[in-house]
């Protein structure tokens, strides 16, 4: 498939598909691309007994990965390789095992090689878990033939 001459939706759901495919950490963590659009994602994520710690809660790594998939899939909808440059992560809630998280990812800034997204993590009684801010990179390449 070529982007030439795709809408601006249609070339964000092909660059999605073409990095799910290899998208193994995502997939291997039962993540779920719920929906995808111009510089924005939604990734989905059920909290497994695996994924808890010492007390009982989700461990901050998985819920700061669910944020950074969100992340990689929204910033990588303009048929250009993309890559984090720098992230934070501020926690606000515990998630636990059984929890439906998800992370909300939209474009707040995208200009020459830099963007800046942000991603709200909440739970499945739409709770707020976390708030990432990422800044991605552009690098040479792209996921479908110009």
């Amino acid at each position: 498939m070529s982007a030439a001459g795709l809408s601006p939706q249609a070339l964000a759901e092909a660059c999605a598909r073409a990095m799910w495919d290899d998208d193994n950490a995502t997939r291997h963590l039962g993540m779920e691309l719920v929906s995808i659009a111009p510089g924005e994602a939604v990734i989905a994520m059920t909290v497994a007994e695996t994924m808890t710690n010492g007390h009982g809660t989700c461990h901050g790594g998985y819920i700061f990965t669910l944020a950074d998939s969100a992340f990689a899939f929204a910033c990588n909808t303009y048929n250009q390789r993309t890559v984090a440059q720098h992230c934070s992560v501020t926690y606000i809630a515990p998630a636990f095992r059984g929890d439906r998280l998800t992370a909300t990812a939209r474009e707040a800034s995208r200009r020459g090689r830099g963007g800046i997204y942000d991603i709200r993590i909440t739970n499945q009684e739409g709770e707020h878990v976390a708030e990432f801010r990422g800044h991605s990179r552009t690098v040479k390449g792209t996921h479908l033939p110009e």
